[in-house]
């Protein structure tokens, strides 16, 4: 069974060709149905009926009153310097007292023609006063013709509340409230996706009733209702899609990989010259768990920087390459790609020596492979590949290509999953005889619910603890603008931790080859005005970092470091710092993802109001990854009292990643949970706000699970497949497919 055809029903054919014209290009409106779900953003109260006698200041009154008199007067202002301007003064009495009402502008005609002496009238407005004398200026008001119009209208008119509906510029809000009362009556038709038993036992009004409640509330308890029930269906509709989607997962076969006793994992951990946390046993037990079945293992591992992530992936891969399998770590910059692998390599020792002199016994090839690397080169890491020669693979995107073939590929690594699409994801598991099992980590704290949300389809693991021997950070706001000296002091810390023989980041906003010759408005944005640091470009590294070569750092060896490098320059600065050869990395966010530098110990961020606090924490965590303490400076000409200050002081104050995602997300809202990839995810999500709707969405998560392993196919709930069919249109794009 279809929709209701009434809900499918083209705008046009109900408002007419302009007004849907309208609806669908400025809010992407097109039936009775999208209109019905185009929910009210907030209600104003028409004050309960006042005598005049009696009115509060300050606040929204209704009375009821007849017109005494009424003037037009012109008169000279700004607008209308040939005494134009024009002003109608109205003066209403109820008997009790008298008011006076005014109305400017356009906005005099319709008034003067129908407010004239006589006329009894309904009128609501904010209580001013002018001159001495009370006023409501510009009221909304409705003509009360004869008396056969009883106390009834005028108590149900003055009481209402008024729907403020989301609009545009082209189409005010009180024009879609006419719409939607137009298209009202088909709300009764609308069929209920919730199965009646859940809506029952958790005692939520019924779909046809929360559409009228929520556009036509006549008290605050019909608007709790009727959102307390519309949350319910975007929790559970995108929660079924997920459950669905987990469950054909589940049925998908996959070679369960079981590590024999005496293998590679066992002579690695051997090699260990520290014990792994109890955080990182756990959750390697999680996978080695998942790993042993045979479906497809998808689980999430969200760890703070720093908790030990790449060695709990690591420690799969090398389970699954004992079983004859291989392993792939894909990272979503050639940058992070270089970086992992030199790591996991130096972790590995001989153990990666696989068909070389002087590797180990268990040894297997860990193979490099991305887009920029010589023909040479890659053909043998794809003939490494294609023989099994090659147990761990780590790449970029490169590896979804269709000429890479893997000899029996067993797990895929994928490294800040919402750089990475489900259509990516699903090319390489392609590559696999049986879908490989899947771990996706990521490094940006995901409040629970979010985790629940956008990676529903994930069973999720948590690394929440630093292992021994992480040196803590001291992070600090420097005010640039309000304390100038503030900053000077900071280059004098960065100079002081290179002289301790340590080295620093420096991090910018923008490169700066840019052609609007930022040159000068880098020199320009030094001193800029009061309050203008947000109208001058944000600060460049090419810019910066020449500026601070021959100023406050003098004598430092500076190198930059930046997207629009080739490839082999980017390398070879990394190796550089890496090595210890560069005292300062003038840097744009390349670093912020897993670059690894544990004598880097002070970091300095300029224009650190540009940034997200998620991306702050990001970068913060690339310092005090040895042994010596790290020191983040946070530079920002914003004024003290502005929010801009407001987050940095948060980012200051607290070193815990899931704190921080918390306030990012009520600062931000949800649809940039995940950076600009995930800004579709709004428009699904209407009335559920994903932190405060946290028990909601836990619950819709459990009685999901329960509907679909009882119906996989829904086929007893026809409501409920037609609701999650436009919700796959809408999204499969956004939410579903991660992009």
């Amino acid at each position: 069974m279809d929709l209701v055809p009434a809900l499918q029903e083209p705008l046009k054919k109900v408002l007419g060709p302009a007004t849907a014209k309208v609806m669908a290009e400025h809010l992407g409106l097109h039936t009775v149905g999208d209109l019905l779900h185009h929910y009210p953003r907030r209600y104003e109260e028409r004050g309960q009926l006042t005598h005049l006698a009696d009115l509060p200041m300050d606040e929204h009154v209704t009375v009821v009153a007849q017109v005494a008199d009424a003037r037009l007067h012109t008169f000279a202002s700004s607008k209308a310097p040939r005494g134009k301007g024009q002003r109608l003064e109205v003066t209403i009495t109820d008997g009790s007292g008298r008011l006076q009402l005014v109305f400017f502008g356009n906005g005099v005609h319709k008034p003067h023609k129908e407010l004239l002496p006589g006329t009894r009238a309904m009128f609501a407005g904010k209580v001013s006063v002018f001159n001495r004398r009370l006023q409501l200026a510009h009221p909304a008001y409705e003509l009360l013709r004869g008396d056969t119009e009883g106390e009834e209208t005028v108590e149900s008119w003055a009481g209402a509340l008024i729907p403020l509906y989301p609009a545009t510029a082209k189409l005010e809000s009180w024009k879609l409230a006419k719409a939607i009362q137009t298209v009202l009556p088909s709300a009764q038709e609308a069929v209920d996706p919730l199965p009646e038993s859940l809506r029952e036992g958790r005692g939520l009004v019924s779909l046809p009733e929360a559409l009228l409640k929520i556009h036509r509330p006549h008290t605050k308890a019909d608007i709790e209702d009727a959102r307390a029930r519309l949350k319910w269906d975007e929790a559970f509709v995108l929660q079924i899609a997920l459950a669905r989607r987990r469950h054909a997962e589940s049925q998908l076969p996959a070679v369960p990989r079981k590590p024999g006793p005496d293998g590679l994992l066992t002579a690695f951990d051997d090699r260990l010259p520290f014990t792994l946390t109890d955080g990182q046993q756990k959750v390697s037990r999680e996978i080695f768990d998942d790993l042993a079945t045979d479906h497809p293992m998808h689980r999430l591992l969200q760890g703070e920087v720093g908790s030990g992530k790449t060695l709990v992936a690591l420690r799969a891969m090398l389970a699954v390459v004992d079983t004859g399998g291989q392993a792939v770590m894909l990272a979503p910059t050639e940058v992070l790609a270089q970086q992992h692998h030199r790591s996991v390599v130096e972790m590995m020792g001989e153990l990666a020596e696989g068909g070389m002199l002087g590797g180990a016994e268990h040894a297997t090839k860990v193979v490099l492979l991305t887009g920029s690397m010589g023909a040479a080169a890659r053909r043998h890491a794809l003939l490494d590949l294609a023989t099994g020669e090659a147990g761990i693979v780590i790449g970029t995107h490169a590896l979804i290509e269709d000429k890479v073939q893997f000899h029996d590929l067993g797990l895929v690594v994928v490294d800040e999953q919402h750089r990475f699409g489900v259509e990516q994801r699903d090319a390489l598991r392609g590559k696999g005889k049986q879908p490989p099992h899947l771990l996706v980590m990521t490094a940006t704290p995901i409040p629970r619910t979010v985790a629940m949300t956008v990676f529903g389809d994930l069973e999720t693991s948590v690394l929440d603890q630093l292992p021994a021997g992480r040196s803590p950070i001291a992070s600090h706001v420097v005010p640039a603008a309000d304390k100038p000296h503030f900053l000077a002091r900071a280059w004098e810390r960065v100079r002081e931790e290179v002289s301790n023989g340590h080295q620093a980041y420096v991090v910018c906003p923008r490169i700066g080859d840019e052609d609007d010759g930022p040159k000068k408005g880098a020199k320009q944005s030094k001193q800029p005005p009061e309050g203008d640091a947000d109208k001058r470009p944000p600060l460049a590294v090419l810019d910066v970092a020449e500026q601070l070569a021959k100023g406050p750092l003098q004598g430092l060896k500076v190198e930059v470091l930046h997207g629009r490098m080739q490839p082999d320059d980017k390398d070879a600065v990394m190796r550089r710092f890496a090595a210890g050869e560069t005292d300062v990395l003038v840097a744009t966010t390349v670093i912020e993802v897993g670059v690894n530098v544990p004598n880097a110990t002070a970091m300095v961020i300029m224009d650190a109001d540009r940034f997200g606090v998620s991306q702050l924490h990001q970068l913060r965590g690339r310092v005090g990854r040895g042994s010596a303490p790290g020191l983040c400076l946070l530079v920002s000409e914003m004024p003290e009292a502005s929010a801009a200050r407001q987050r940095l002081n948060a980012v200051a104050s607290t070193r815990d990643g899931f704190e921080l995602s918390r306030i990012d997300l009520e600062q931000r809202r949800e649809g940039d949970v995940l950076g600009q990839a995930q800004s579709g995810a709004r428009t699904s999500l209407r009335v559920l706000a994903v932190i405060e709707d946290e028990e909601i969405i836990a619950e819709a998560r459990q009685e999901a699970a329960a509907v679909v392993a009882a119906d996989p196919e829904l086929t007893g709930l026809p409501g409920l497949r037609t609701a999650l069919e436009a919700l796959l249109d809408e999204e499969r794009e956004q939410y579903l497919e991660k992009g």
